[in-house]
């Protein structure tokens, strides 16, 4: 499908069942003017397929798109974009109402014998980041702000952190003046800042690029490439967010861009009076199940791993991809059976979100035939309501050993483990408001997360005071904390790691200015912060028993010291976990057949008073060493790996209120430090 170079032209073709005669329109690449229309010849046409190959024409300038005409009805005057379209010139600058014509890619790209990472799943940290947001504020001071070359500016510090996968945002092809909302401020239109309403998909996001050179005149696709072949020089990996539960046409009231004047009937649901089934809260709903949708979804999924080196995807309200023709759920959905066993997406990461607008929550139970991976929204629920003082550590326990009620038999990589992404509060909002923000997004500020499960430290929004900003900032290390010593693999969300805020809008879609854009100077300001998040993740590197796929077990095996995980109270073996208790003690081991044993105690105290606890023993012929305490009034809270100071033997170790320790052991020796 779709449109290709062919020696001495190109050939078109494009499906649709429902239309009588179709023509290609040729436009003019300067104006948009249409200098020719061809009727596709009825002789030409197989099945439901209109093809045809027009010679004389020069792939680099063709501009086109289609005609229909339905059975009983006079030809339609719309201009319809190709499904399969590469391109989509008419979009390139940001906030203009864009005039989306088709166009075949130019050019070659050189891509240098890259190759993606290929990292063990284990070892995997995926860093979630908006292409414009990221790097569109003044203080970024990159070359080309809020594209994709702006990004690539940017790696440094990724590779700072020890980050080593990013999943971006939307980044196919959409209209981002298309949101309704205007500003309660001063009346403007609102911008759909995220791209959750996609128009094209084969086609990058044209207004992300810096724009056309000689050296690269197809350039949102060459830039989008140079930002993926840098990033995995770099030993970071790339997914992208994937919009295939609505488009951007909406229902009966939105425009008709190419579904919906090829064939309604086959890409979207619709009820028995032929209205839209509206399970996304979007306005329509992809038929995902239809097999001609279904090889939609695969071609397109096929073009960004072949044509952009992805590598994995991350699929928006996934459940919407397991229904039928009716909005029925099925058991095993033939899309989500044959993007599994696709040998083109073979070793594609693939993520489902597992939740949409119905109140379906498929977490733990996405029929992913045991290969997808899942955002574990319960994992950020569970930890939240821990870390808040709002339950007691028996359901965040599960949580940081991987999840095992809801991934047994998985490995424990089947969890994406996260405490804060685009919906909802930054992790700073998280310390500082109990009560959305969110009125200069033009709904009443009533839209977004009703209650993200978030504390304010005594204080809402900002403040001096000093004890508040004390609390806040242990509070943001015990999240870090726990979140990258967990079972599972960890996602970030950008500028958590510099204290970024959205000022308390924990649903900012629609804010293209200060509230989505990451302030750089924040990573100067609070580099302390920058520092412990590299620190948790240099010591996550470092000890394989964080990095576990199978999940733990308390039993403890022929000659090791302790059980692969074991838990604790303030004494050894005497843990808590009733709804009032605030404390949480666990150890991880791992027995090493050829070297030491790696050994972890991870303690977290969310009472607001001190607690001693007294270790477990260390295993023989080692001592523990102390590598995070987030109460402590010196440092940061994080020890260099390999500079952690000594606990002295048989010490109890003091953890403050709402503080977070976590020791290791090394061979016997070294210099203690007081508790």
């Amino acid at each position: 499908m779709g449109a290709h170079p062919v020696p001495g032209g190109v050939t078109f073709s494009v499906a649709s069942a429902s239309a009588e005669r179709m023509w290609l329109v040729l436009l003019d690449a300067g104006d948009g003017g249409e200098p020719a229309e061809i009727e596709f010849p009825p002789e030409y046409r197989t099945g439901d397929v209109f093809t045809m190959t027009v010679l004389g024409l020069d792939p680099a300038g063709t501009r086109y798109g289609y005609r229909v005409q339905k059975p009983g009805a006079p030809p339609d005057g719309r201009l319809l974009l190709d499904p399969w379209a590469r391109a989509l010139p008419g979009g390139e600058t940001w906030g203009v109402r864009p005039r989306y014509h088709c166009a075949l890619p130019t050019g070659d790209f050189d891509w240098q014998g890259d190759r993606g990472p290929d990292i063990p799943a284990g070892d995997l940290v995926i860093y979630e980041a908006h292409v414009r947001g990221f790097t569109r504020h003044p203080s970024s001071r990159v070359s080309a702000p809020g594209t994709y070359a702006g990004l690539r500016e940017k790696i440094p510090h990724l590779r700072h952190l020890g980050i080593n996968c990013v999943e971006l945002l939307p980044v196919f092809e959409f209209d981002e003046t298309d949101n309704t909302f205007t500003s309660p401020a001063d009346g403007r239109p609102l911008p759909n800042f995220w791209g959750y309403n996609t128009v094209g998909f084969f086609a990058p996001k044209a207004a992300y690029a810096r724009g056309p050179a000689p050296d690269m005149p197809d350039a949102p696709a060459g830039e989008l490439k140079e930002l993926v072949r840098d990033l995995h020089r770099a030993g970071i990996e790339v997914i992208l967010d994937v919009v295939f539960n609505h488009t951007a046409e909406g229902d009966h009231r939105g425009p008709v861009l190419s579904f919906r004047g090829l064939d309604e009937d086959v890409y979207y649901l619709l009820d028995e009076s032929g209205a839209h089934r509206n399970l996304t809260a979007t306005g329509n709903t992809v038929n995902a199940n239809h097999p001609r949708v279904r090889s939609f979804i695969l071609d397109c999924l096929r073009h960004w791993v072949t044509e952009f080196h992805i590598d994995g995807f991350r699929f928006d309200m996934a459940p919407i991809l397991v229904r039928d023709a009716t909005g029925a759920l099925l058991d095993n959905p033939p899309l989500i059976e044959a993007i599994t066993h696709d040998p083109v997406l073979a070793r594609s990461r693939l993520i489902a979100e597992a939740t949409d607008a119905t109140g379906l929550d498929q977490v733990g139970a996405f029929p992913g035939h045991g290969r997808w991976m899942e955002w574990n929204g319960r994992y950020r629920d569970d930890l939240r309501r821990f870390l808040t003082g709002r339950a007691g550590p028996g359901p965040a326990a599960t949580r940081l050993a991987g999840s095992a009620d809801l991934y047994a038999g998985r490995p424990t990589t089947a969890s994406v483990n996260y405490l804060t992404c685009h919906d909802g509060f930054t992790l700073a909002d998280w310390t500082t408001y109990e009560v959305r923000r969110n009125h200069a997004n033009g709904e009443g500020g009533q839209d977004g997360i009703a209650d993200d499960d978030s504390w304010n430290c005594g204080h809402e929004g900002p403040t001096d005071d000093a004890d508040v900003l004390l609390l806040r900032r242990r509070q943001t290390r015990n999240a870090l904390a726990l979140l990258l010593v967990s079972h599972g693999v960890p996602m970030l969300l950008a500028g958590d790691e510099f204290g970024r805020t959205q000022q308390g809008n924990n649903n900012a879609y629609s804010q293209d200015n200060a509230v989505s854009w990451l302030d750089w100077n924040l990573a100067d300001k609070n580099a302390e912060l920058v520092e412990f998040v590299r620190r948790c993740l240099r010591f996550r590197a470092a000890h394989p028993v964080l990095r576990r796929t199978a999940h733990p077990t308390g039993r403890t095996a022929d000659g090791a010291a302790y059980p692969p995980v074991s838990w604790h109270g303030r004494t050894p073996w005497q843990p808590d976990f009733s709804d009032d208790s605030r404390l949480l003690v666990m150890l991880l081991h791992q027995s090493a057949a050829d070297g030491p044993d790696d050994t972890v105690l991870v303690a977290a105290n969310t009472a607001g008073v001190a607690v001693r606890i007294e270790p477990p023993a260390a295993p023989v012929g080692t001592r523990w060493h102390l590598f995070i305490d987030t109460g402590t009034p010196w440092g940061d809270g994080a020890h260099p790996h390999g500079r952690e100071p000594a606990v002295p033997s048989g010490a109890r170790v003091t953890l403050y209120g709402h503080s977070v320790v976590v020791l290791t052991t090394h061979p016997e020796e070294g210099t203690s430090h007081a508790l």
